[in-house]
């Protein structure tokens, strides 16, 4: 077995639209990010290429190649999967903390849980995410951002 962790923030931005675990949310900004700023898909995806020995998201996917311009998180989340697939791994379970002061997420949760399985191709109870404030302390306390934290279990095939 493998552990990873994995870590992302980015600022809020207007004129973006807010996804978090593949999820659309209706909020008035987004996040600033060369890609769609899913920052939970972000930390994810750094969690599992750690695991695997196989370095970080900005590795694989670049911030300055326009291939990667715009695109859907969940879509590098495949590939990422594809990759410590074919280096031996499968996913074991996943534990993703998203810090923000706003907006609220419990409503999206459930979604955000069944896209990242079925983009894994887990059994249901393998993911986990959880929402968290900062009580007003720090970036996400004021509102300026989001991050997120991932944790993975890794098994060797």
């Amino acid at each position: 077995m493998r552990i990873g962790q994995g870590y992302d923030a980015h600022r809020f931005a207007e004129g973006r639209r807010l996804v978090l675990g593949g999820v659309e949310i209706a909020h008035h900004r987004g996040l600033a990010a060369h890609s769609d700023g899913d920052v939970l898909i972000h930390a994810l995806c750094d969690a599992l290429l750690g695991a695997a020995g196989a370095g970080d998201i900005g590795r694989h996917f670049p911030d300055n190649s326009a291939e990667f311009e715009g695109i859907d998180s969940r879509v590098l989340l495949r590939r990422v999967i594809s990759r410590i697939e074919g280096l031996g791994f499968r996913v074991g379970n996943v534990d993703v903390t998203v810090v923000a002061q706003e907006p609220k997420l419990a409503p999206h949760m459930a979604q955000m849980q069944e896209r990242l399985t079925s983009d894994m191709r887990l059994e249901p109870g393998r993911v986990n995410i959880k929402a968290t404030t900062t009580e007003g302390m720090g970036f996400a306390g004021r509102r300026e951002g989001i991050a997120s934290y991932a944790v993975v279990l890794l098994e060797e095939r």
